[in-house]
């Protein structure tokens, strides 16, 4: 199958995709780039798919229209850090600077977004090491590397060699967050699924993990509409 576009102002490129697993009509709107994708089930006439479609467009609008615009990286732009905005601003000397406002970038001004990704993926590093050495060793097993990456459907991973992967953008989160993702992920060292077992580890290791979870789920898609690119 292909796309279809709905008219209107703006149009809206939906993709069509069949699946032989879908049951029902399906439309999701990604956080992440605004992608529509209406889902059909393998044998659904399309003409029916189209008119689900136009029946759900007001719904599809009214959340295109919700949507946080991109926000691109530079001079006066607010970006999380630790799970506090701060104003982007341009400074003298060599080295960035984090104050309770601001994120102060020496360097020219085209470097600007370049130089604050490398700092924030080394300060993901700095703290989820710190974070993964500190509930392993409570855990008693060691991990066997860590990885950044800039990952868009999970925060995290563990390996069945121990290795760990984490998203660099977690550093935007307030830290309590960042702390949850480890201990989650060290919890799959024991154990690895989601079960009571599982759950009951993250708890040991972390605590209370309801909340910082709660607000990956209604905060995590928007970490992603900040851009470094030009």
């Amino acid at each position: 199958m292909g796309d279809v576009t709905l008219p209107g102002n703006p149009p809206i490129a939906v993709i069509l995709r069949r699946s032989a697993r879908a049951r029902r009509l399906s439309l999701r709107l990604s956080q992440l780039d605004g992608r529509v994708t209406l889902t059909l089930p393998r044998r659904l006439p399309e003409r029916e798919a189209l008119a689900f479609l136009r029946e759900k467009e007001p719904w599809l609008r009214g959340h295109l229209a919700a949507r946080c615009a991109d926000v691109q990286v530079g001079p006066g732009a607010l970006l999380p850090v630790a799970g506090r905005d701060r104003r982007i601003l341009p400074a003298e000397g060599r080295s960035l600077r984090l104050t309770d406002d601001a994120l102060l970038v020496p360097g020219p001004e085209a470097r600007i977004a370049a130089r604050v990704q490398g700092w924030l993926k080394a300060q993901a590093r700095d703290r989820l090491a710190a974070a993964s050495d500190r509930y392993a060793g409570l855990l008693g097993r060691p991990y066997t590397k860590l990885t950044l990456r800039d990952t868009r459907s999970r925060w995290g991973s563990c390996s069945s060699t121990g290795g760990l992967m984490y998203s660099w953008r977690l550093i935007l989160t307030p830290p309590e967050v960042l702390d949850y993702v480890a201990a989650h992920e060290v919890a799959h060292l024991a154990e690895m699924n989601h079960s009571p077992a599982f759950w009951s580890t993250v708890t040991q290791l972390y605590g209370d993990w309801h909340a910082p979870r709660r607000w990956l789920r209604e905060h995590g898609a928007g970490l992603h509409r900040y851009r470094f690119d030009d």
